[in-house]
């Protein structure tokens, strides 16, 4: 064998021998942590086995109980996304003396917090909080505080209110921070009570719709809407709360949410901002001239039922009107004359009559059953011999009754089914709780006597809220389709729809086209006919307009508890040949002014339905020629040449030379071409410079580089100076120079 042979099977045996020790090493470690890990594998199944109950009780221990935490309530916004209603946290600070800071001394020697340090401390005691207190809040000096603080002492309040008042989250913060609070809750005694409140951001504009919430916020971590949309989509505006734990890690207390919070969904609303403010301002300022009780508008959108507007005030003192209660909706009122065209449709579609039908009305009174029914211009001789569509034109209760004591006096169910018919009464299936209901007698209830049907024909003996009224006449310019008044289009949630709306029809056809067509017109010559003679014209007169056509009927209602108390109504829509928008208007006991459904509740009719369409309407300037002896170019004020050569190569004006080296130049626009023509004007000390025609600014600049004072008067371009141009002046000089 040779020597290489040799060290090779040398290298071999020492290899093994080395293998082996590592082996005997490996397996002398494993026993050694064998006995470790079956002890850790014996106390993990003791731990989690048998000792189970024994570490869950230790583990609650460590923690304290779930607390809520509260969701935000969703967000209430206009129909084109402008914030209506939100929720803000609002806090009650309230104190408890019987925190361990407000106990009695503790035995010398140790240092711990308790009534010594509230009552003697410099730095956290009750003259320093008196102070920040006095400060911040402003209710109470701070000796005031000082003796405020001293009686919750003594009386041991464990629900002393710091302040009556709610506060933000800032200020709740702050004071947390101040002497002797900032020791801490258990210590302290400081503590809160947390509200929501929900601020509206444009104020009393469609309030009663919107709806408010109860402050307090309920056991259940919840807020809780009251009335309106607050209370009708409370579910989905509330969310869900959420639960947090406190537990001690390391020596310290740490929240742990456990459940997180899911805020409340946002409502989108069918609100027009714009709509809702011009219709709100137009109402007010008619209930303030006539000093009415109360007062309603509610415009709304012909082909969807949309609700653009609603607007309910009521006097709250002489002049100052705000939003209580839902008239609008909640109000079962009897609507006079209004409701005579659902009985002219009633017997116009049985064949009663038609438009042309002659019917003798005398002297504006008739006697039937020992009642006289009169007409408003009964005094004035009647209106003789009209025509039934003459009628509805001139509000004739004369007419009407006897119209419908013909066709139904046999017959009242018949008269009954068919007001039920044209949907004058429907369930609306409205989204705000609170509504009221149609009510119309029937044949056979115990009110029910030989009057109420001819009472009935003009609008007595039942109670329309206005939303019903306003729907029915919706129907009328919206080819006989009655759609549900419409608040809401859709819910949202992160900005993005959930689910939208969709219109819907109630009834799709109130009446057959016939009677459709004769009633549209009768509307439309209560506002628009005239008399050639000028004695006769549509009692809707005051509504009629130039800038819209509005079709409409007017309704004066006596309210029964009162004779000198009337609810006075318009209700109609516009513009007459394509309709977009229907309104009521209700004016409540006037005190002031002539009590008439036109001239009232008409004039606020007109005003909304001009404001309204003005805005509608949309020009294509591109389509429109230019008007003769137009200017192509804007005019550009004499001064400071830098600024009015920015303008000219912004507007791509060509002027005449190009450019002017001077500090300040004039233009003035060339008389064939559409040029400017510049040239420089001379500032330098010692001599007038040239300002008509600059601005302001520019003007008193060139004055004062020349050493000059200056006195203003009006405003807009120099036009007058009091020094010419080019004339010697002295440094410090004054000159007057007047603008227009």
């Amino acid at each position: 064998m040779s020597e290489q042979e040799k060290d090779s099977a040398r290298e071999q045996a020492a290899r093994k021998a080395k293998g082996g020790q590592i082996l005997t090493r490996y397996f002398i470690i494993v026993m050694l942590l064998s006995p470790v890990a079956a002890g850790i594998l014996f106390l993990a199944f003791k731990t989690a086995i048998l000792e189970k109950t024994k570490w869950t009780k230790v583990a609650e221990s460590r923690k304290k109980p779930n607390r809520l935490v509260n969701p935000s309530r969703g967000n209430i916004y206009s129909a084109d996304g402008k914030l209506m209603a939100t929720s803000v946290p609002r806090y009650y600070l309230y104190v408890d003396f019987q925190a361990a800071g407000f106990r009695a001394p503790s035995p010398k020697g140790k240092k711990v917090v308790n009534i010594d340090t509230f009552m003697r401390s410099r730095e956290n005691g009750i003259d320093s909080l008196a102070y920040y207190l006095a400060r911040k809040l402003k209710n109470r000096t701070a000796a005031g505080y000082r003796a405020y603080l001293l009686r919750g002492l003594r009386q041991k309040s464990r629900q002393y209110p710091l302040y009556e008042y709610r506060l933000s989250y800032a200020d709740y913060k702050e004071i947390r921070e101040f002497p002797f609070f900032r020791l801490g809750r258990n210590i302290g005694g400081l503590y809160e009570r947390e509200m929501v409140q929900r601020q509206k951001l444009f104020g009393s504009l469609a309030s009663r719709t919107i709806g408010d919430i109860y402050n307090e916020i309920e056991t259940g971590g919840l807020s809780k809407g009251k009335n309106g949309l607050e209370l009708r989509y409370d579910t989905l505006l509330h969310g869900k709360p959420g639960y947090n734990s406190i537990v001690r890690v390391g020596g310290r207390w740490t929240n742990v949410v456990e459940e997180e919070p899911v805020d409340g969904l946002d409502i989108r609303t069918t609100i027009d901002l714009q709509i809702q403010d011009l219709t709100e301002k137009a109402l007010v300022d008619k209930l303030q001239e006539a000093d009415a009780a109360s007062g309603v508008a509610v415009v709304m959108e012909v082909k969807t039922g949309e609700v653009k507007a609603i607007s309910n005030m009521e006097r709250i003192r002489p002049g100052v009107y705000a939003e209580l209660r839902n008239h609008a909706l909640a109000d079962e009122l009897e609507p006079g004359s209004t409701f005579k065209i659902a009985s002219m449709m009633v017997a116009l579609e049985d064949g009663i009559c038609t438009p042309e039908s002659p019917i003798d009305v005398g002297n504006g009174t008739y006697k039937f059953n020992g009642r006289t029914i009169r007409d408003h211009n009964a005094q004035s001789g009647g209106y003789g011999t009209i025509t039934v569509a003459q009628s509805i034109w001139y509000s004739s209760n004369v007419s009407i009754a006897k119209i419908v004591l013909k066709g139904y006096g046999n017959n009242p169910r018949k008269f009954i089914d068919g007001l039920h018919r044209t949907g004058i009464d429907a369930d609306l299936n409205l989204d705000i709780a609170g509504a009221g209901h149609a009510k119309i007698r029937q044949p056979g209830d115990p009110q029910w006597s030989r009057m109420t049907l001819p009472w009935m024909s003009f609008g007595y003996e039942v109670q329309i809220p206005p939303i019903n009224t306003l729907a029915f006449f919706n129907a009328i310019a919206n080819n006989g389709r009655l759609m549900r008044p419409m608040f809401v289009k859709s819910i949202l949630k992160n900005g993005k729809e959930l689910r939208v709306y969709e219109p819907e029809v109630l009834i799709p056809e109130i009446c057959s086209k016939r009677t459709l067509r004769a009633v549209q017109e009768m509307m439309y010559n209560v506002v628009n006919y005239q008399d050639p003679v000028g004695r006769r014209d549509g009692t809707g007169k005051p509504a009629r307009s130039n800038v819209v056509s509005i079709a409409g009927k007017t309704g004066t209602a006596q309210i029964a508890a009162s004779k000198a108390a009337h609810n006075l109504s318009f209700c109609g829509y516009f513009p007459y040949e394509n309709p977009q928008y229907s309104c009521i208007v209700v004016i409540s006991r006037p005190r002031r002014g002539i009590v008439s459904g036109g001239m009232m509740a008409g004039t606020v009719f007109k005003e909304i339905a001009e404001k309204v369409y003005s805005n509608q309407i949309r020009y294509d300037l591109s389509s429109m020629k230019p008007e003769a002896g137009r200017t192509l170019m804007p005019p550009v004020k004499n001064g400071e040449s830098r600024s009015a050569q920015a303008v000219v190569k912004w507007f791509d004006i060509r002027t005449t030379p190009k450019r002017v080296d001077a500090d300040f130049s004039a233009y003035w626009r060339n008389a064939t071409r559409d040029t400017l023509n510049v040239r420089k004007l001379t500032v330098r000390e010692g001599m007038m410079p040239y300002v008509i025609g600059m601005g302001a600014r520019d003007a008193v600049y060139a004055l004062e580089r020349c050493g000059l004072r200056v006195n203003l008067a009006g405003h807009g371009r120099v036009i007058l100076q009091s020094v010419p141009s080019g004339q010697a002046v002295t440094r410090g000089q004054t000159i007057d120079i007047i603008l227009n």
